[in-house]
């Protein structure tokens, strides 16, 4: 009798603790947009609300597939090439074969061309480490440079703007009110929230990133699972870069750059671990949503670009100095 009278009230302290655990970054988040509201000129106005949604939309998109590769254990440094590719791409093909597919028909065929091509090289870079055993931080690290100059090449290290009358609105146009690419970053959103917590796929991403041997052992197929992570992102990485296109107007070897820390630090964030075996598409959509919040609140406050990375670099070391905290917590 005296064991269960002094376990039971020791679980119902927990409790609170494992709210806090649970939702420490939405409280912080929240307690962040209060603050910005009171101290940032115009940051709760419509206009800029919907400027933040398409901004972070971009970066969202990436990160949700970046969070399956990260649980997955592995990592993808290439996406911000891979972006600029993807747009380099779609303009190259709308400039050299209109006169064959259409204005439209050149972009759509460009825009299968670089969503192949990003699912190609993410799924290659999979099995390269079943293969070789090269980690992908090696093997994204040599696509990262890679991509970024193939995607010069073929522009000529010019921007390409051969796109038909309406494409701007992909990226930039407006649907009853909202940015067209904020229902992009939606539909992903809930796309990558079913896969990774509703089907068997997602349960076998999270079986291989917590302990890859044991998954083995019980009959999944480690490196399959693996390749088509990576090689999903790539695919959700040439929607961005598509989009970026639409909204700067032009395809360029210079677009997205630093584009990748961005998507890792919106991931760790959201408590996904680097280690693997850990991290929710809900938890990225707040990181998404928190980094993309303090960007815009610093411009708004006139804050210099140079103590913006400062102070971004400060908060992904302080999230994972957080999450490893939060992760003792019983």
């Amino acid at each position: 009798m005296s064991l269960v009278s002094h376990t039971a009230p020791s679980r119902r302290h927990n409790v609170p603790l494992r709210l806090l655990k649970t939702y420490t970054m939405e409280i912080i988040l929240t307690l962040l947009v209060i603050f910005l509201i009171a101290v940032a000129p115009g940051f709760a106005s419509t206009g800029n609300i919907l400027n933040v949604l398409r901004t972070v939309a971009m970066l969202g998109i990436i990160a949700f597939g970046m969070t399956a590769v990260i649980v997955c254990g592995e990592i993808d440094l290439s996406v911000g090439a891979g972006a600029a590719l993807a747009g380099c791409i779609v303009a190259w093909f709308g400039d050299q074969f209109s006169g064959v597919f259409g204005e439209w028909g050149a972009v759509i065929v460009g825009f299968a061309a670089a969503l192949l091509l990003g699912f190609t090289l993410g799924y290659l870079t999979g099995r390269f480490r079943q293969w070789f055993n090269v980690p992908t931080f090696i093997t994204t690290l040599a696509l990262f440079a890679a991509l970024r100059g193939f995607a010069n090449l073929i522009t000529g290290g010019f921007p390409l703007s051969s796109f038909p009358s309406g494409f701007d609105f992909l990226g930039g146009g407006y649907l009853f009110g909202i940015p067209f690419p904020v229902y992009i970053f939606a539909l992903t959103f809930v796309g990558m929230h079913i896969l990774m917590k509703y089907t068997s796929f997602g349960r076998e991403v999270y079986a291989v990133g917590g302990n890859m041997e044991a998954a083995r052992l019980s009959g999944i197929d480690i490196w399959r699972i693996k390749a088509w992570t990576l090689g999903l992102t790539g695919a959700l990485t040439a929607v961005s870069g598509t989009l970026i296109a639409s909204q700067i107007g032009a395809g360029t070897g210079t677009t997205a750059t630093g584009m990748e820390l961005d998507v890792i630090a919106a991931v760790i964030i959201g408590g996904t671990s680097l280690f693997g075996g850990k991290g929710r598409i809900w938890g990225t959509l707040i990181g998404v949503l928190f980094l993309g919040c303090i960007s815009n609140g610093m411009t708004l406050m006139n804050v210099s670009e140079y103590w913006q990375y400062v102070v971004r670099g400060g908060i992904i070391l302080g999230a994972v100095l957080l999450n490893q905290v939060l992760d003792r917590v019983r």
